[in-house]
């Protein structure tokens, strides 16, 4: 007894593919949690209280992307750099440095956010009436700062982790977050207003810090299984005479690695940004504040939450992808560089395409479980989701490009995206309103065009500069493509038999379930039949997969 219990906490190590599917569900499983729990939340605050959690998530994520956002991908880059090649000090020296860091940045982040959340309020709202007031604003701002503290420590803890591809336990501390966040959002938020009538704005504040709890737990989750598995951290697989590397020389190291991953993910958070400070603003002159309000909840809270589910899938592939594309780098092999770049974006693409397409189709009935009835929210989903087609494409092909130190290209191309963002979006909302379309559809295909260009930039830049070719994976996309296309005809066909939609709430979740069931054995079928998922995935994966469910 006491040998299996032992041996339930010795840890392994993860293939890339392996490791891929491994932090994709996990984070899979965490996204699903958090669209799960905005049907009671949304039940409890409303849309008004949607989006006041949406203006203070949307600067938690853009001050998070400050002071963590890439050092867990950098120290997981270094973690594997240094394990590849056997230099074991510098690995626990810079495991040591990126702590320290994280605490440096958490800290004055937080002092920032909470000092200046007035101010911030006030940029975001600007003169508005009618609605959320700078004073509930600049509450749930410094609220969810205390969040800042935790979870850069908590990202470098995460990064040593995958850096030594013990994928499993960071996938299962993110579930674990997110039980936790999801456990204080609902019932802390239920009893503050329901329970003990307390305000709206003080349960919105309540909900925020669930993500301080959950970063928490998670982190001492990681401590404890560190502790229980130190061994598998210190086994020396090489055997070489160790340079001198200086604490200096990797404090460089991680800044270097880190900071282009930093600009990733601020960039990935102005989006936002330059929505919370015009969309609002723009719809309100269209259609009033509060309607406009109402709007922009969706987009940043309500709506967003369908698209994290798509977008876990790029984020989770990441996770696996930064230490094995690394070692393959450090060592020179650049066929295996060329097969792990095209073997992400095929495996990307034949999830993502046929979820965001079947999403967009059943945007009513979903809406519809999840919020009831709503005016604008099925209109927004239906076309929302393919925002979060662009942005897995996009996060992959920066970070690919990220990885292999073509930093100039990051740059060029993330800045190129956001500007064209920043100024498309006020003139879009206008002018597809003026051509009797939905205006809010004009900040959603600015998103699009800007992450497109910056997703086109980063592949011209990959074939010139590594020699990537593409044929293979224009190959698969067309597959998928054909796969898709006849998942949709099919959905189409069964449209004529069975409603695509029920007024009453509860009715629309078999019809949901029928539609997912009938379309997605309609791709996989097809894609099994053309090879397709054995190209893609492996036949190795296939027959673990075969093995398992024969016993």
């Amino acid at each position: 007894m006491r040998k299996k219990r032992a041996n339930k906490n010795i840890m392994k190590k993860n293939s890339f593919v392996q490791g891929a599917f491994v932090a994709t569900l996990g984070i899979v499983i965490t996204k699903i949690l958090g669209v799960l729990y905005v049907i009671p939340f949304y039940a409890i605050i409303g849309e008004k209280g949607g989006a006041l959690y949406g203006y203070a998530y949307t600067l938690y994520l853009l001050f998070m992307a400050i002071s963590s956002a890439g050092i867990p991908l950098a120290i997981s880059k270094i973690i594997s750099e240094y394990q590849t090649l056997g230099y074991y000090d510098a690995k626990k020296r810079a495991f040591k440095i990126g702590k320290q860091i994280a605490i440096t940045l958490g800290i004055v982040c937080f002092i920032i956010l909470f000092i200046f959340a007035p101010q911030l309020s006030s940029a975001i709202l600007g003169d508005l009436q009618g609605g959320n007031t700078i004073e509930d604003v600049t509450f749930v701002i410094r609220v969810i700062s205390t969040a800042i503290i935790v979870v850069p420590v908590l990202s470098i803890y995460r990064g040593y982790f995958e850096g030594h591809k013990f994928i499993t336990p960071t996938a299962i501390s993110q579930v674990f977050e997110q039980v936790m966040r999801v456990l204080v959002i609902v019932v802390g938020s239920f009893l503050t207003l329901k329970v003990f009538h307390l305000s709206l704005t003080t349960a919105v504040g309540v909900a925020v810090f669930g993500a301080t709890v959950g970063s928490l737990a998670s982190y001492f989750y990681l401590i404890e299984k560190r502790r229980k598995n130190k061994n598998k951290f210190e086994e020396k697989e090489l055997k070489v005479k160790e340079p001198k590397i200086t604490n200096k020389q990797i404090l460089k190291k991680i800044m270097i690695y880190a900071f282009p991953l930093i600009m990733i993910d601020i960039f990935k958070s102005l989006y936002s940004m330059v929505d919370s400070v015009t969309v609002v603003k723009a719809l309100g002159n269209i259609y009033g504040t509060k309607t406009a309000e109402s709007i922009m909840s969706i987009l940043s809270t309500w709506g967003a939450k369908f698209n994290m589910i798509i977008i876990s899938i790029s984020t989770g592939m990441l996770v696996s992808l930064t230490p094995n594309l690394t070692s393959a780098a450090v060592i020179g092999n650049k066929k295996e560089v060329h097969r792990k770049i095209n073997q992400s974006f095929q495996m990307l693409m034949f999830l993502i395409i046929p979820m965001t397409v079947g999403l967009s189709f059943l945007a009513k009935p979903v809406y519809m479980v999840f919020y009831g009835a709503s005016k604008y929210g099925p209109s927004i989903l239906n076309f929302y989701v393919f925002v979060a087609l662009i942005t897995c494409l996009f996060t992959t092909a920066i970070t690919i490009t990220q990885v292999l130190k073509y930093y100039k290209v990051v740059f060029i191309s993330l800045f190129s995206g956001v500007v064209l963002k920043a100024l498309l979006n006020v003139s879009l909302i206008n002018q597809l309103y003026h051509l009797g379309l939905p205006a809010y559809y004009g900040s959603i295909l600015a998103t699009i065009i800007g992450y497109g260009l910056s997703f086109v930039i980063c592949l011209v830049a990959l074939n010139k500069k590594c020699g990537v070719k593409y044929e293979t994976t224009a190959k698969q996309f067309i597959n998928i493509l054909c796969g898709t296309v006849l998942m949709v005809i099919s959905l189409f066909i069964l449209k004529l038999v069975i409603p695509i939609s029920s007024a009453t709430r509860f009715l629309n979740i078999p019809i949901i379930i029928v539609y997912t069931l009938i379309g997605g054995s309609i791709y996989f079928v097809y894609m099994i039949k053309t090879k397709s998922i054995q190209e893609v995935f492996g036949d190795k994966l296939l027959k673990k997969f075969q093995k398992k469910s024969a016993k």
